[in-house]
């Protein structure tokens, strides 16, 4: 039996193009439940309505802010041997599940599985430079695995006894939750494994504004994790500074990969990535000065 994780906010549309494709899985409809943890959507009865065709689609509320308190909602409800765990924005492959139940099957002892991310353009006609950036930098499940011992949760799966062991989400953490829990489930001695067959495609966000709020979020993630991760005021003082110090540095080397990158067509492209990556690196370090200071985290 497999439970389906998916928290929302603000975004029913997407959701119901979610919910299509899962309805579509070529898993047993029997072996599958499919749990939807709204996180304080302005209009709760769009989500709702969006779930109300899908006869194995509950809708749950949680209202404290954050994905992975919404998670970990889902977790608490959850009555799968199995847990997969995608986002509302994402459309699963119509083989995910049976993939990714696979790929469990062949760890010992039934650890993790990382699955791959494939982004796409709203237009693929005229991609934006943030198209183009998210492109290159999105979702890069392998790498995450194998340098972090972690992977997004729009797309993983994991026994429910590994979180019985390792216990839930970090619900504090804004982002890099995901990241957290894969390095207490590495160090609990459970397998990880990256799976290219196991694919849910996300679209990439086109906007600047779309992507400056991911930055955000993504920033104050990663810096609240290393400062709950520091026991003395020392250390924490020294992760700020780390931080906002790594942030002020032009990404030179980064810049220079986006103009040998082959996915990128043209020195325009070229350029335009290069930009956003500089935009990207001093945004960030707003976003940590901001949190030093007192500020509340972002949210998408």
């Amino acid at each position: 039996m497999v439970s389906v994780v998916i928290p929302v906010y603000n975004d029913s549309e997407r959701l119901g193009v979610c919910l299509t494709a899962l309805a579509r899985q070529t898993y047993p409809k029997s072996r599958y439940e499919v749990i939807v943890i709204d996180n304080g959507s302005d209009r709760a009865d769009l989500i709702q309505a969006v779930a109300a065709p899908y006869p194995n689609v509950a809708v749950a509320f949680e209202t404290t802010p954050g994905s992975y308190a919404a998670r970990n909602r889902g977790l608490d409800l959850a009555a799968g041997d199995v847990i997969a765990f995608t986002d509302a924005d994402c459309i699963p492959a119509d083989n995910w599940l049976q993939q990714g139940i696979e790929q469990l099957q062949g760890l010992a002892q039934g650890g993790q599985v990382v699955g791959k991310v494939e982004v796409f353009f709203a237009n693929p006609e005229r991609p934006t430079p943030v198209d183009l950036y998210e492109s290159i930098t999105a979702f890069p499940q392998e790498r995450l695995l194998q340098k972090l011992h972690g992977g997004a949760t729009a797309n993983m799966l994991a026994g429910r006894h590994v979180f019985d062991r390792v216990g839930l989400f970090n619900a504090q953490l804004r982002s890099h939750g995901d990241l957290e829990w894969g390095q207490r489930v590495y160090s609990q001695g459970f397998q990880q494994v990256y799976a290219e067959s196991v694919v849910v495609w996300h679209p990439t966000r086109s906007s600047l504004r779309a992507l400056i709020r991911r930055t955000q979020r993504l920033a104050g993630g990663s810096y609240a994790l290393h400062t709950q991760q520091s026991k003395t005021i020392w250390q924490r003082h020294m992760v700020f500074l780390r931080a906002l110090a790594q942030n002020l540095v032009p990404p030179i080397f980064f810049a220079l990969r986006a103009l040998f990158d082959g996915r990128l067509k043209g020195g325009r492209q070229k350029l335009q990535v290069s930009l956003v990556m500089v935009l990207v690196r001093y945004v960030s370090a707003f976003e940590i000065l901001r949190l030093k200071l007192g500020g509340t985290p972002c949210r998408d």
